[in-house]
């Protein structure tokens, strides 16, 4: 009988009951040291977030800190901006005003001679357009228009902003309305209309009409100007739209390069005088249909009354109709850009032509033009024997 210590099958199940025991024994010290490192690595992700979060408050507080910093610094640098860019515009402003001064001076003295009367007047009109666009970059810096002393009637208003434009032969003015402005927001609403006109004027074909009708509305009344341009693109409808409604401070520096002013400005008078504007609508001609609305309390019923026109003295018949000595006719500006009144050295008034006064060739139809002139001065004389300088900021 064999021995149990000498089984071969006792041998080799003894050996593989050590080899188990071993193997367990590993694996449960690689399982407590995978615990031990899984323990540790907890840990060690519980310190990185905390560390991450740290990271993040710091990195908020820093970027808080360099946005509040970089925004006082464009701040600054904005308000330098408008402060350099208004004390120059004045410095031009007043040297606009002078020459438009002297260019009165030279048509009463040479307004016999119809060729240098005609050149005179071409001058006279870049004058007004420059003035406009000095007057317009002050008002965006901070500066604010004057107060007019009389009110105008909104046709009047209307060709007034014509006369302020490059190709103002195109403006056709339809008037439905009797109605006048106050005093307050006649260069305001001129300004804005302006600008409208030169948009309209700028982004439509040369030679297609562009016209401003006026409208009786519930609300007040609607000076509507269409073209026949090509339209806005929603992006620039939505852009239009946020710079006419904002009314706040204008960033110059966001208004590209070279910076377009026009929608701007607009904005701001608007917002400041109490009146609404909007470019969002289609012209019966398929371009753009810009539309001010001036409210009731802007306007007054007592229109004031048109311009004199001088009378043959012989015959009691308008000087319209006749041949009028041209020495009459004289052009001039306010500090304000409005047309103005001046009288003949004899007493007697004179008729004002507007820069809008179509006179290529006055040698050519010095009769007929002289009519024109006599026609158009009734619709833009607009209270230019007013002072319209600039005033405080809550006029």
């Amino acid at each position: 009988m064999t021995s149990l210590f000498e089984d071969p099958l006792l041998w080799v199940l003894l050996v593989v009951l050590i080899a188990a025991i071993f193997a367990v024994m590993r694996a449960r010290r690689t399982n407590i040291q995978l615990r031990a490192n899984n323990n540790k690595l907890h840990g060690d992700v519980a310190s990185v977030r905390g560390q991450l979060a740290e990271l993040q408050t710091t990195y908020s507080s820093v970027s808080a800190r360099h946005a509040a910093d970089l925004e006082e610094v464009r701040k600054d640098a904005e308000s330098a901006t408008k402060a350099t860019l208004k004390s120059a515009v004045g410095t031009l402003a007043t040297l606009a005003e002078e020459q438009l001064a002297l260019l009165d001076g030279l048509q009463q003295k040479y307004g016999d001679d119809h060729a240098v009367l005609g050149d005179l007047m071409l001058v006279d009109h870049t004058g007004s357009q420059f003035s406009r666009r000095t007057k317009g970059i002050s008002v965006l810096c901070g500066g604010w228009l004057g107060r007019r002393d009389r009110d105008a009637s909104v046709y009047d208003v209307a060709r007034s902003a014509q006369g302020r434009i490059r190709d103002f032969e195109r403006v056709k003015v339809h008037s439905q309305a009797n109605v006048a402005i106050t005093s307050r927001a006649v260069e305001p609403v001129a300004m804005v209309l302006a600008e409208l006109l030169d948009n309209a004027t700028k982004y439509s074909a040369p030679g297609t009409p562009v016209e401003i009708n006026i409208q009786a509305v519930p609300t007040g009344i609607c000076l509507i100007v269409d073209d026949a341009g090509l339209g806005m693109d929603q992006e620039t409808k939505a852009r239009a739209a946020s710079l006419l409604t904002t009314g706040g401070s204008v960033d110059i520096t966001s208004l590209g390069d070279p910076p377009k002013f026009g929608f701007a400005l607009s904005g701001k008078l608007a917002a400041h005088y109490g009146f609404h504007v909007s470019v969002d609508a289609v012209s019966p001609y398929g371009g753009v249909r810009a539309v001010i609305r001036v409210p009731e309390n802007l306007l007054t019923a007592d229109v004031p009354a048109p311009a004199p026109v001088e009378l043959d003295e012989h015959e009691g018949e308008p000087l319209a109709a006749k041949p009028a000595p041209v020495a009459s006719l004289v052009v001039g500006q306010t500090a304000g850009g409005l047309p103005k009144r001046r009288r003949r050295r004899n007493g007697s008034v004179s008729v004002v032509a507007s820069p809008g006064a179509d006179v290529p060739d006055l040698d050519a139809a010095g009769e007929e033009t002289a009519s024109r002139l006599k026609a158009f001065a009734r619709g833009t004389l607009l209270g230019r024997d007013s002072d319209n300088t600039e005033g405080p900021q809550n006029q």
